[in-house]
């Protein structure tokens, strides 16, 4: 019997994934990135998971989150790239973790934190067109000189030098990888020579080769969904990790034209059976979902109804004989029957990352498989 409110997620399914992205990419190294709670599918349990399928790297955003695997007993390599103005990189040091390092002042602070701890892996992130974080190319020869110099002061090790890519086009990826060819030839010029070069998230990986390098940062790929759509997802043999479920919690017959839920925005068009669902935008369920996206109830497809409220929605399902109790998939895998996250993502104006990395709230998050 499944939970009132439930996010299931497949371990064996997302090791399986790690290891079709290694086997896609060819790369020496992979990095499976667990950071927002492993896009909601559970960071520790994730992780885990996916070391289990080959990769040997772990990302993070913050620090915090490096220290919750380490906490757990996870001692693989992990770079955490985000930082608070005011971040002890002591904590990191202490752990052994990775950090991003973004500008010349971050440097000089990780190197001072390093100097009272132990010598600090550090990964200098280099602007390349994103207009995020990361070394402005204006400022890559001071940050490489003075990295040179703390690295034969033996204070900071310089292990990585990255960047990120927008996605935005290929050409658009290529110019960004032509920048971070001149970034990488500044470093080895002031006698920086870093060990992993890494650019490509899940879309470069999959369909841009150049831009594999050493390493590969994978996300939303090793939770089974494709930056390009369902179809992405099935030739490379991704199996979606989470499922969404909860069980009916009233059902009522109602007549012809009752409005549903606040502002009447359903009204029925006949005598039909409204089902209760006790999950709503306190559990992350897009208020957008409301009156578009897809859910299965006894194996068959129906629509939302009505506004999504904090802790519940209602389904208009007609004819079919429903009880309290009974079984509401939202998404999971398509090849059972149900709907996708892609199907949720299409019907609520948004991404498959967002449907999946937000729900929380009191959704139980239960564990199948893992090795």
């Amino acid at each position: 019997m499944s939970a009132f409110r439930e996010l299931e997620v497949d371990l064996d399914a997302l090791t399986a994934n790690v290891e079709r992205m290694r086997a896609h990419v060819g790369t020496p190294h992979v990095m499976a990135v667990v950071k927002a709670n492993a896009y909601g599918h559970g960071a520790v349990a994730s992780a885990r998971a996916a070391l289990a399928g080959g990769a040997d790297w772990l990302g993070v955003a913050d620090l915090a989150e490096a220290l919750q695997l380490r906490d757990a007993g996870i001692d693989a390599p992990v770079l955490a790239w985000l930082h608070d103005p005011d971040e002890d990189f002591r904590l990191a040091a202490d752990a052994g973790v990775d950090v991003g390092i973004s500008s010349l002042a971050q440097l000089e602070v990780a190197a001072d934190a390093a100097r009272t701890v132990a010598p600090l892996a550090v990964h200098i992130k280099v602007e390349t067109g994103l207009s995020r974080n990361g070394v402005a190319e204006k400022e890559w020869d001071a940050v490489f000189t003075r990295a040179h110099e703390l690295e034969e002061e033996g204070v900071i090790r310089v292990r990585g030098i990255f960047s990120h890519l927008s996605n935005a086009s290929d050409d658009d990826d290529r110019a960004a990888i032509a920048v971070f060819e001149r970034g990488l030839a500044r470093a080895a010029a002031a006698g920086v020579e870093p060990e992993l070069r890494h650019i490509a998230a899940s879309a470069a990986a999959i369909a841009l080769p150049e831009s594999r390098y050493d390493l590969v940062r994978l996300g939303l790929s090793i939770y089974g969904l494709s930056p390009y759509g369902a179809e992405s997802g099935r030739s490379l043999g991704l199996r979606p990790v989470m499922t969404v479920r909860g069980r009916v919690a009233a059902v009522r017959r109602v007549p012809a034209g009752k409005g549903v839920s606040y502002d009447y925005a359903y009204r029925t068009e006949r005598e039909t059976t409204l089902a209760l669902v006790p999950l709503g935008y306190a559990e992350g369920i897009p208020r957008s979902a409301s009156n578009v996206a897809p859910v299965a109830i006894a194996g068959r497809p129906f629509t939302i109804s009505g506004r999504v409220a904090m802790d519940q929605f209602v389904v208009d399902v007609g004819d079919l004989e429903v009880a309290v109790g009974d079984e509401v998939v939202l998404f999971g895998d398509p090849a059972t029957g149900v709907p996708s996250a892609y199907d949720w993502a299409d019907a609520c104006g948004t991404i498959s990352w967002e449907i999946v990395t937000r729900l929380d709230g009191r959704v139980r998050r239960t564990f199948r498989g893992g090795r």
